[in-house]
């Protein structure tokens, strides 16, 4: 990216993209959610408008009369229409534009796209078409949107009825990217796929029909994470048996930090799943989470040595954490795992012909 803009320096990218920038480093430094709301809700807010009524109100001062659009994020909007780039953007670009992590830099780069992501259809926080572009943006050559299944109703979980309606969306989004990035990268595509829940019984959870029309199908124990160990290891092996079933998702559930507080792992037979996971050619999802760190270290090594092969996803729920990938890459890295193993390393085309089993 070269060295970051120095505020008062020219800048012409415009005021949108300086929001949109802002919102992406607070999400990628985990800063408060209501901070990154503000910015993309005055970005929202003139993205609709003529640069020359924009630039008007700039002059008149009358800026933060737009609602939307407050104190911190109009002074953003003035510096940038006065072709200066933004204070707060030349702060948060000499913190937080750097590698996340000390290590595994060549994996990072080596990382096609992410299987793993959600928009504000279930419970991610912004639109399909904003999740694409800052793909695009971080040089992805493609992203899986895989919002949650209808069992998950704490996350909106889509309906088949509504995942159709989404399919089409996703239809619209790829003829409205074009055939190619122009970065002389492949063309970005963004992949219809699903986070579907593992039932108790090992089923998941939509329908055969929904799930053939997929590319990439995520599958996660998100209940009953307190399951009896053996219980849980016949839901899980019964899973990853399941024509459908590419990728195991987050498979302990443990959470290790965060707003929602620790939550330890679930209770099963590790070797059973992943013995079952390399069998059935289902990929160990490696979460980039830095609440989530899943699978546990130990976990990680076991699955790496009964010959699975992964996917390292950010499990983003807004743009800038797509970034994540850092934090998994790293893990991924210092475990040894090579780069071929680690099916987002692959060409589109491939990762496709893998899917579809």
């Amino acid at each position: 990216m070269g060295e970051p803009p120095t505020s008062g320096e020219p800048y012409t990218a415009g005021p949108v993209a300086a929001l949109r920038r802002i919102a992406f480093l607070l999400e990628r430094a985990r800063e408060d959610t209501y901070k990154v709301k503000a910015y993309r809700g005055a970005a929202a807010a003139i993205l609709p408008l003529p640069a020359a009524d924009v630039t008007r109100m700039v002059e008149e001062g009358t800026l933060t009369d737009l609602p939307g659009v407050g104190t911190s994020s109009g002074r953003v909007i003035a510096e940038a229409v006065r072709g200066e780039t933004p204070r707060r953007l030349a702060e948060l670009e000499a913190a937080h534009a750097g590698p996340l992590t000390d290590s595994g830099h060549d994996l990072r780069a080596a990382l096609r796209g992410d299987l793993h992501s959600h928009s504000d259809w279930s419970d991610g926080g912004s639109p399909i078409e904003e999740m694409a572009m800052t793909a695009m943006e971080l040089g992805h050559e493609y992203l899986v949107l895989t919002d949650h299944s209808p069992r998950l109703k704490v996350a909106r979980g889509l309906s088949a009825e509504r995942l159709t309606r989404q399919l089409g969306v996703v239809d619209a989004v790829n003829e409205h990217l074009g055939p190619s990035t122009g970065s002389g990268r492949a063309a970005f595509t963004l992949l219809k796929g699903i986070e579907v829940d593992i039932l108790d019984d090992g089923g998941l959870d939509q329908t055969e029909e929904m799930l053939d029309r997929l590319d990439v199908r995520v599958a996660s124990v998100h209940s009953k994470l307190r399951m009896e160990a053996s219980a849980m290891t016949r839901r899980m092996v019964a899973a990853t048996r399941n024509r459908h079933m590419n990728v195991l998702g987050h498979c302990t559930g443990r959470l290790v930090t965060g707003g929602r507080g620790t939550r330890p792992p679930s209770q099963f037979d590790a070797r059973a799943v992943f013995e079952s996971c390399a069998e059935h050619d289902v990929a160990v999802e490696i979460n980039s989470r830095p609440e989530r760190r899943d699978p546990p270290t130990e976990l990680l090594e076991l699955a790496r040595d009964l010959g699975c092969v992964f996917s390292i996803d950010s499990d983003a729920h807004a743009p800038g954490q797509l970034d994540f990938l850092w934090y998994g890459a790293e893990r991924a890295a210092e475990a040894g795992i090579e780069p071929d193993r680690i099916v987002n390393t692959w060409s589109k085309e491939r990762l496709l012909e893998w899917a579809r089993k």
